[in-house]
């Protein structure tokens, strides 16, 4: 992840209700969640909802599919785990070590991804 996309996936989780979202499809895990079970889950309007999820998709953390009459709205976990890399990519100032869960966390954020070389 470069700058120019970790500055976008942040602006769109600088917003409460985004940030709710997020959190709420990572713990929906792969299936997803409808996007009226989410505005029903954030207590927010579908219109309100929609325009969030808008947001979180531009911003490339979360995906959409349709199924049947539904848009189902799941979690983009490389982009989630590209972005905690981002923020741990120099860090500790030679002491990994002191980072070393965090990017534990990254790496298994999409366990279908292999890990990355720098």
């Amino acid at each position: 992840m470069d700058q120019r996309q970790a500055l976008i996936a942040f602006g769109a989780l600088s917003q409460e209700t985004r940030l709710q979202v997020i959190r709420m499809l990572v713990v929906a895990g792969p299936d997803g969640l409808a996007a009226g079970a989410i505005a029903e889950k954030a207590e927010v309007s579908p219109s309100n909802v929609s325009f969030h999820l808008k947001e979180l998709e531009r911003s490339g953390l979360i995906a959409q599919q349709r199924e049947s009459r539904s848009i189902i709205y799941t979690a983009n976990y490389e982009a989630l785990g590209g972005l905690v890399r981002f923020l741990m990519e120099d860090c500790c100032s030679g002491h990994p070590e002191i980072c070393a869960p965090a990017a534990e966390v990254a790496a298994c954020c999409n366990p279908t991804m292999e890990e990355k070389p720098r």
